[in-house]
C-alpha cells in the first residue's frame, strides 16, 4: 500500500514552486514558512488516520498539489488576520454563560474603556497632587459607598482575590474550612488547590453534608490564620444537611481574634427576590453586615462588570494585601478599571442599574414579556421548509451562580425538513454571525432572555441563511 505521507513534497521544492512564489510577494517568508509546517503536519496526521481533520476525498491529489497546498497556506494566513475572538449570538438562555464571556458590558461601560483605550489617563497619577497616584483608588469609593465596606481592592479575578487574602493573612497558618465547601470551580480548578497555592494551610472540618459551629471551634488554635467560608455556588446539597451562617462564624472568628473570609463568588449588589434568584443568594452587604472581615467576589457575574475580583473589608485588612508583592501580579489593568468604575455608577441608581445592566435586565425579563417576543419572532420566521414553534421552558442562571434558581421562558422551537437538528445547529453555530443554540428533544432551541430585541434581526438572518438545505 502507497504511503500517501511520501507524496507531500518538500518544503524547499514548495517555497521555490510558482503559486508559493506568489505568496511570497504577499506576505513574509518566515509567516509563510510556519503556517506551511503547521498545514503540513496536519495533513500528514490526517492521511494516517490520527489527525482530526477529515480525510481529504482525494488524499493524493491533496498531499501533491502545489496549488491546493498555497491554496491551504494563504487561507491559514487569512484565518489569522481575522482572528479567534468574535462576537456570537448567546441563544441558549443561559444568562451567565462562562464559554460565551459570562456578563455582556452595560454601553456606560463600553464607552468608558473606549474614551480610556484611546489616550493618556491619569491612572496611577494624581491631577490634584500633581504627583503620582494609585490605581487602586478609582473604584474604591465607589465600592465602600454601595456595599458599606470600610475599603476595597480590586485584582484580576475572585480566584487571585481569595489567594490575595489567604496569602496575606493565612500564609503558614491553618485556613479552617468545611468539607462541604471545597468545591470545584470552572475549568477543573479546586479551592483545596487554589488554597496551597496562597501558602495558607488547608484545615478541613465537619463532613460533606453537615458541619457544625462546633467543628470550626475545635480547629481553632494559635496557628488559625483565618476562617474561610466558600459560597458552593454552582451546586446545591439537599436533605440531611446542617450549615454555620456566616453571622455565627463572624461572631467565633471575632471572640477568637481570627478574622472570617467569606468568598461569595457571584458578586450580585442588589436584592435577590427582585430578579428572580433565591433570597440566600449571598450579597457582600449582607455579607459584611453580618461581620466577615474580608468579602471576596467577581465582577463579570451577578455583577455585570468586566472580568475581575474584588476584595472587600477593614482599611488596616486592605492595606496589608495592597501592600502584598503578590497584588502587583494580580492587578488589573486601565481598561478593566474604567468599564468597572462605568458599571459600578449605574448602580447608585439602582432602577437604572437593572434597565441598564444587561446580565440584571435579561435576569428580570418577565415571562408575558419572553412569551410575546418569542411568538413574534416566530411569525416573523416564515423560512420555507422550516417549521417554528413556540414551547415553555426555564433559562439558568449560569456562571456558577443560583444553581436553583428557575427562570420560566419561552422557547422558539426549530424543525428543518432537509437538515437534522445537529446539522442545523452547526450551521447555526458556524455561520455569520455565530449562533450558539440548545439542541432538544432533536429540534435546534432558541432563547430569546439572552438575545437583545437589537440583536433579533441578526439572529432572523443567520437561521435563514442555515435552513438553506
Amino acid at each position: 500500500m502507497t504511503d500517501l505521507r511520501r507524496q507531500i513534497p518538500s518544503m524547499d521544492r514548495l517555497l521555490s514552486s510558482e503559486p508559493f512564489a506568489q505568496l511570497l510577494r504577499e506576505y513574509p517568508r518566515p509567516l509563510i514558512v510556519t503556517t506551511l509546517r503547521a498545514h503540513i503536519e496536519q495533513l500528514r496526521a490526517t492521511l494516517t488516520g490520527t489527525g482530526r481533520g477529515p480525510r481529504p476525498q482525494e488524499p493524493a491529489k491533496a498531499a501533491a498539489d502545489e496549488e491546493v497546498l498555497a491554496g491551504e497556506v494563504r487561507a491559514g494566513i487569512e484565518a489569522l488576520g481575522r482572528g479567534t475572538l468574535r462576537p456570537v449570538l448567546n441563544a441558549t438562555g443561559v444568562v451567565l454563560h462562562t464559554n460565551l464571556g459570562r456578563a455582556p458590558l452595560a454601553a456606560d461601560a463600553v464607552r468608558a474603556i473606549h474614551e480610556i483605550a484611546s489616550g493618556y489617563s491619569n491612572l496611577e497619577y494624581d491631577i490634584a497632587a500633581g504627583a503620582r497616584g494609585s490605581r487602586y483608588g478609582h473604584c474604591r469609593q465607589l465600592l465602600t459607598a454601595l456595599t458599606g465596606a470600610e475599603d476595597a481592592l480590586v485584582v484580576n479575578n475572585n480566584a487571585a482575590a481569595l489567594v490575595l487574602a489567604l496569602n496575606t493573612l493565612s500564609r503558614g497558618l491553618d485556613a479552617v474550612i468545611s468539607r462541604g465547601e471545597l468545591v470545584e470551580i470552572g475549568g477543573a480548578f479546586r479551592v483545596p488547590e487554589i488554597m496551597a497555592r496562597s501558602g495558607a494551610l488547608l484545615r478541613e472540618v465537619g463532613a460533606t453534608n453537615r458541619t457544625h459551629l462546633e467543628d470550626y471551634r475545635a480547629a481553632i488554635s494559635p496557628q488559625t490564620g483565618v476562617l474561610l467560608k466558600v459560597h458552593p455556588s454552582n451546586f446545591t446539597i439537599d436533605g440531611y444537611v446542617a450549615d454555620v451562617s456566616p453571622r455565627e462564624l463572624a461572631l467565633l472568628g471575632a471572640d477568637a481574634g481570627v478574622p472570617l473570609v467569606h468568598d461569595i463568588g457571584s458578586g450580585l449588589l442588589l436584592d435577590p427576590v427582585q430578579l428572580g434568584l433565591p433570597d440566600d443568594e449571598p450579597t457582600p452587604q449582607r455579607s459584611l453586615t453580618d461581620g466577615a472581615a474580608v468579602v471576596t467576589l467577581s465582577g463579570d457575574k451577578l455583577l455585570g462588570g468586566p472580568q475581575c475580583g474584588i476584595l472587600l473589608g477593614s482599611a488596616a485588612l486592605m492595606d496589608r494585601m495592597r501592600r502584598n508583592p503578590l497584588c502587583r501580579a494580580l492587578r488589573v489593568d486601565k481598561l478593566t478599571l474604567a468599564a468597572l468604575a462605568a458599571t459600578l455608577r449605574l448602580y447608585l441608581d439602582p432602577a437604572r442599574a437593572l434597565r441598564d445592566v444587561p446580565i440584571l435586565r435579561m435576569l428580570a425579563l418577565p415571562l408575558a414579556a419572553l412569551e410575546q417576543r418569542a411568538h413574534a419572532f416566530a411569525a416573523g420566521c416564515d423560512v420555507p421548509g422550516l417549521s417554528v414553534q413556540v414551547e415553555a421552558a426555564t433559562s439558568a442562571v449560569g456562571g456558577g451562580a443560583s444553581p436553583a434558581a428557575v427562570l420560566p421562558t419561552a422557547l422558539v422551537v426549530l424543525t428543518a425538513d432537509a437538515l437534522s437538528a445537529t446539522e442545523l445547529e452547526r450551521r447555526l453555530r458556524t455561520g455569520q454571525p455565530a449562533v450558539i443554540a440548545r439542541i432538544v428533544g432533536e429540534r435546534v432551541a432558541l432563547d430569546l432572555r439572552t438575545i437583545t430585541p437589537a440583536d433579533e434581526g441578526l439572529l432572523l438572518v443567520a437561521i435563514r441563511s442555515a435552513a438553506v438545505p
